[in-house]
């Protein structure tokens, strides 16, 4: 075999043997792709969906009893709990006329007290009334549900 022919053969086997070995992901996440972490996204996309359609009953039905928000600092008059979660969300949707909610998963990791945490970055589309008729606005942040398994599927904790 010519010196090029023995060249091309051989990272021909490396590049096969590294893609044999290579982690697959989810499409169009970040996050390995197993079964545990499909059942995952599969519920995270269910809140996604009842984000987008404004759907309280839904969302509550996905929050577990013990849901608990801190707003991520120590000022304790914007904590959420599970009793006043419905007042947030009717009040957050109350005027939004429609929303467009895309998730990209980042990661999938397990947490104190058997949650799961799952880290994502949002695009969030709204249509408010405005000075000059309904206003579309645009976010794109970085948010974490908390989950903990509940029978065959999950509750929400904290996060949304």
């Amino acid at each position: 075999m010519k010196p090029t022919a023995l060249l091309r053969a051989s990272l021909f086997a490396a590049s096969f043997g590294l893609a044999a070995c290579a982690t697959h992901y989810i499409p169009n996440t970040d996050v390995e792709d197993t079964d545990s972490n499909r059942k995952v996204i599969s519920f995270c996309e269910k809140y996604r969906r009842a984000v987008e359609e404004r759907n309280v009953s839904q969302l509550l039905q996905i929050a577990a009893p013990t849901y608990y928000e801190d707003g991520g600092n120590v000022d304790a008059s914007d904590d959420l709990d599970f009793a006043g979660l419905r007042e947030y969300l009717e009040g957050k949707f109350k005027d939004t006329r429609a929303i467009r909610y895309e998730i990209r998963y980042r990661r999938i990791d397990k947490g104190r007290e058997s949650r799961i945490m799952v880290a994502y970055t949002y695009s969030a589309s709204y249509k408010v009334p405005g000075l000059k008729g309904d206003e579309w606005h645009h976010s794109v942040a970085e948010n974490r549900l908390e989950l903990v398994e509940d029978g065959k599927a999950f509750k929400i904790v904290a996060g949304m």
